[in-house]
């Protein structure tokens, strides 16, 4: 008896020891190591980038496919406060739902056909909407149509049988510039059509946005109505400091979008009207 409560004990403490490393490497980041960033938005590259996550409750990507291919790759505190934002916002706006879009690779350089998005810090959200019965759902996003860039919403915000959600939309921006102020990371711009800036500052969140947020009034190189565009702020490397280490030793392998693969066209025809001097998105 005694041999068999002792193999019991023994056998009890290693399921309870292997559940518990169980319970550490799911709760862990899914990260081991801090990102580095290198260079600027338009010039610059990313070690250590790390994958969004593909969805959650209250959030999702806008194509596992292009999440597959590399597309979804962010600095390692944008992460953190992608992630603590889409939490607060089951609490402070429950039933919502919302859809990230481009981010950039996991070794950041140039993305097509983004014109930043290179050193992990940019990342395209797409506006949160409501159907025609005003419920909250994400916005349709397939090859048919970009992943979503090509959708045109109108000067009210419509397109089809959705509506874009403002009260979501500055909510969201509101629940990134609390959790980003909590990790120490800042907001350095985000791009919206600038027709729809009234709309967005009429919400509860507006006064706060208006205060706390830099937004840019002018029309960018491509029309943001689909999505926002958001850049970050975290201190980088220079980008001599990165063509130095890579210089002697061999480059991380990045995958690229087979040629088969249409990335997202932002020179569509409703695109091309709104090119601008202003070198964003």
């Amino acid at each position: 008896m005694g041999w068999a409560n002792l193999r019991r004990d023994v056998c009890l403490r290693l399921a309870s020891a292997s559940a518990a490393a169980i319970v550490m490497l799911v709760s862990a980041p899914s990260r081991a190591v801090e990102s580095t960033c290198f260079g600027t938005l338009s010039n610059g590259r990313l070690q250590n980038g790390v994958k969004l996550p593909l969805n959650g409750p209250n959030f999702s990507s806008y194509s596992p496919f292009a999440s597959e291919l590399g597309r979804t790759y962010v600095h390692s505190k944008v992460l953190e406060v992608i992630v603590a934002a889409y939490t607060a916002l089951e609490k402070s706006a429950p039933g919502r739902m919302f859809v990230y879009g481009e981010t950039g690779r996991a070794s950041g350089g140039h993305i097509r056909p983004h014109r930043q998005h290179q050193n992990g810090l940019s990342v395209d959200f797409f506006v949160p909407v409501r159907d025609r019965t005003g419920r909250s759902v994400p916005l349709p996003t397939s090859a048919a149509n970009r992943f979503g860039y090509d959708i045109e919403f109108d000067k009210d915000g419509r397109f089809e049988d959705y509506t874009i959600d403002f009260e979501s939309l500055a909510e969201h921006l509101y629940q990134l510039q609390a959790a980003a102020k909590t990790r120490r990371v800042g907001i350095a711009l985000v791009i919206l059509d600038p027709p729809y800036l009234p709309k967005l500052f009429a919400t509860a969140r507006g006064s706060f946005l208006v205060q706390n947020m830099k937004f840019l009034k002018r029309a960018a190189w491509v029309r943001h109505d689909e999505h926002y565009h958001v850049n970050f702020a975290v201190n980088c490397m220079p980008i001599e400091d990165y063509h130095a280490r890579t210089s002697t030793t061999t480059p991380a392998t990045v995958s690229a979008t087979p040629r088969s693969t249409p990335a997202p066209n932002f020179s569509s025809r409703r695109k091309s009207a709104e090119r601008a001097s202003v070198k964003s998105g």
